[in-house]
């Protein structure tokens, strides 16, 4: 009697375990995806990632969890695009700056094209994408695209003129290194997470790039002179590994597929905001100095700029990219965001 007491009380337990089992099963989510991204944490291009994480896992109940790996804990800067595409991460940002020549299209968001703002930049630059489809990507799923806002000068001597750039070194990457050597500077290329130390040290001094890492990465503290330019963006392409993209639930990519352009917009508001906010910041903090060039040296800045455009053309002509075409549409796309 006693022995089938305890097999009973067991077997009431043993039928609990199998619910609790069955229910834990029943809620975990039926797709999990790693997303790797280099720079810090409270940097935007980590901010878009936890928001889009956000939105992915609510719009699809659950079904997808997203996990995050930012400040390069995952991949860097430089090896994200080969560790996506061998499955390193299911997910990952792409700073194309990062990779001269690999984006012959999508770099003429690198030249100075005269955007000012990352809203206008950053739903041009994946309207650019999405009409034409360009084959660099072709190895990957693109989820969304999107720019930094205009790049600036923040130095630890003041540039009031270009005369002042001379000879400075200044970190930038990419088409924006040529830009500041047009200009009479001595640009030195680095990802940004190398650029503290650089500073610290001397190496640099200065940076090219735009205002809210004045804040983000402290760069106010030593860069107290901040030059305004408003001469180039950063483009950036979030991008997914294609084997764990064609795995996807024929709902789950619809869900991703709508987010695409809204993330671009979001970021692109989420990025001027922060702009002014840091700006603010900076000023309250270590009383920044904001510099604006006479109309002679912005005009001469674009003028010495004209020749990168040139080579940028006969670069994706020998791609077979009709140059004169994409800076039409960019223009246009310009013109109608910025309005």
């Amino acid at each position: 009697m006693r022995t089938g007491k305890i097999a009973g009380i067991l077997s009431v337990l043993m039928f609990c375990v199998s619910l609790l089992c069955s229910a834990s099963v029943g809620s975990a989510a039926d797709v999990s995806l790693s997303y790797a991204n280099f720079p810090p944490a409270k940097t935007f291009p980590c901010v878009q990632m936890e928001r889009w994480k956000q939105e992915v896992e609510k719009r699809t109940n659950g079904k997808v969890q997203v996990q995050t790996y930012p400040g390069s804990t995952l991949l860097g800067a430089k090896n994200t695009l080969r560790g996506v595409m061998q499955g390193q991460a299911d997910i990952g940002c792409v700073s194309l700056a990062y990779h001269p020549g690999v984006f012959p299209l999508c770099s003429v968001f690198e030249l100075p094209l005269g955007f000012t703002s990352s809203t206008s930049a950053s739903l041009a630059l994946w309207d650019l994408y999405m009409k034409y489809q360009p084959k660099e990507f072709r190895k990957f799923k693109v989820l969304t695209m999107f720019t930094s806002a205009p790049s600036n000068l923040m130095t630890k001597t003041p540039v009031r003129t270009l005369a002042d750039l001379k000879g400075l070194e200044v970190r930038a990457s990419g088409i924006l290194s040529k830009i500041l050597e047009s200009l009479g500077a001595t640009p030195v290329s680095m990802p940004m997470s190398a650029t503290p130390e650089a500073l610290q040290k001397g190496v640099v001094k200065g940076l090219f790039s735009s205002f809210e890492v004045l804040k983000d990465l402290n760069f106010a503290e030593i860069c107290r002179y901040e030059t305004k330019t408003d001469t180039a963006v950063y483009p950036f392409a979030i991008i997914m590994n294609k084997n764990s993209w064609n795995a996807l639930p024929d709902d789950v990519k619809k869900v991703l597929n709508d987010l695409g352009r809204e993330q671009a917009e979001w970021t692109g508001k989420y990025m001027d905001e922060h702009v002014t906010r840091s700006l603010a910041w900076a000023k309250d903090k270590y009383s920044i100095e904001m510099i604006e060039l006479s109309d002679a040296d912005m005009k001469a800045i674009k003028d010495k700029t004209l020749p990168l455009i040139d080579d940028w053309k006969k670069k994706a002509a020998a791609k077979d990219i009709d140059g004169a075409a994409v800076l039409s549409d960019v223009e246009a796309s310009r013109v109608k965001y910025e309005k």
